[in-house]
C-alpha cells in the first residue's frame, strides 16, 4: 500500500505536466478526455515539436543571419529547400519519437524502474553521483548504438543513411539534429530508458535530460567548432559526417578516444592547410 502511495506521486507529477502544457497550447476538447497515456503522449509531442522548431529557428537566426559570415561563410549556408527537408524528415519523425519518454513515464508511474521524486529522498551528493553514473550509462549506449548503424550494413542502409544525406556543411543545419528515420532516432535514445533499469535517477532530471536532446542535436549540427574540450560539439560531429568513421560520441569525445575513432577537429584544419600549401 505505501509502495502504491509512492508511485502515484510519479503520476501525479505526470498529470500536472499533462495539465500545464495542454490546457494552455490545445482547445480543452481534444485532449480531457483522452486515457492518461495518450495525454502525456500528445503533452510530449506539442513540446518536443515546439522545442525543434524554437532552438532551431533562434540558432538559424543566430548564425545564418546576426552572425552570417562571422561563423559560416556565405556558400556553406544550407539552402532554404535543404533545411524544409531536415524539418519534413523530422517532422515525420517526430510522433515516434515522443513515444519514447511517454513510454519511459509509463514505466516509472508504475515502479518498473530505479526513479526516485524529489532530490531530498537521496541527498544532493547522491544525487549528483547517480547522475554521473546515468550519463555515463548514456554516454556508452548512444556510442556503441551510433557506431553498430554504421557498422552493421543492412542498419545503415534502412534507417542511418536517412540522416547520412547530410554529409557536407551547406548541406547540414541545425534542423538536421532530429532528421533521423523514426527508429533510428528512438535506437539511439534507448539508451536513456535502460539506464533507468541501472542507476537510481531523479524523475524530473530523465525528463529534461530527454528534451536537451533535441537542443543538444541542434547544436552539434551547426558546424561551429567551439572547441571545448571534452565536448563532442559540432566540429567533431561534422567530420562525422563527412568521414563516417569517426566521432560516434554524444555529449564527449571520451569513447572515442579510449576506442581509437576520435578525429580532431583542429588536426584536421591543420592537414587541409598543408595540402593547400
Amino acid at each position: 500500500m505505501e509502495g502504491d502511495k509512492y508511485w502515484q506521486q510519479f503520476l501525479d507529477e505526470t498529470a500536472m505536466f499533462n495539465n500545464i502544457v495542454l490546457r494552455h497550447l490545445l482547445p480543452s476538447s481534444w485532449w480531457v478526455t483522452l486515457p492518461h497515456f495518450l495525454q502525456t503522449w500528445l503533452r510530449n509531442f506539442v513540446g518536443g515539436t515546439l522545442l525543434y522548431f524554437i532552438s532551431g529557428l533562434l540558432w538559424c537566426f543566430y548564425i545564418y543571419y546576426l552572425k552570417r559570415n562571422v561563423y559560416v561563410p556565405k556558400d556553406a549556408i544550407p539552402s532554404n529547400r535543404a533545411m524544409l527537408l531536415q524539418i519534413y524528415v523530422a517532422m515525420k519523425a517526430m510522433p515516434w519519437y515522443t513515444l519514447l519518454p511517454t513510454v519511459s513515464e509509463y514505466m516509472i508511474e508504475n515502479g518498473w524502474t530505479k526513479c526516485f521524486s524529489s532530490i531530498s529522498e537521496v541527498g544532493w551528493f547522491a544525487y549528483i553521483t547517480y547522475l554521473a553514473m546515468y550519463l555515463v550509462i548514456v554516454e556508452f549506449g548512444i556510442y556503441w548504438m551510433h557506431r553498430e548503424l554504421h557498422d552493421i550494413k543492412p542498419l545503415y542502409k534502412h534507417l542511418h543513411a536517412t540522416h547520412h544525406i547530410y554529409n557536407k556543411q551547406n548541406t547540414l543545419s541545425p534542423f538536421a539534429g532530429l532528421a533521423f528515420h523514426p527508429l533510428d532516432g528512438i535506437l539511439q535514445a534507448v539508451p536513456h530508458v535502460v539506464a533507468l533499469f541501472l542507476v537510481p535517477i531523479h524523475f524530473r532530471s530523465h525528463i529534461a535530460l530527454l528534451f536537451i536532446e533535441g537542443v543538444w542535436t541542434a547544436n552539434i549540427h551547426d558546424c561551429i567548432h567551439a572547441n571545448l574540450w571534452p565536448i563532442m560539439g559540432a566540429g567533431y560531429h561534422t567530420i562525422h559526417h563527412t568521414t563516417y568513421k569517426h566521432n560516434y560520441g554524444h555529449y564527449t569525445i571520451w569513447m572515442d578516444w579510449m576506442l581509437g575513432t576520435l578525429r580532431d577537429p583542429e588536426d584536421d584544419s591543420r592537414q587541409k592547410a598543408q595540402k593547400v600549401q
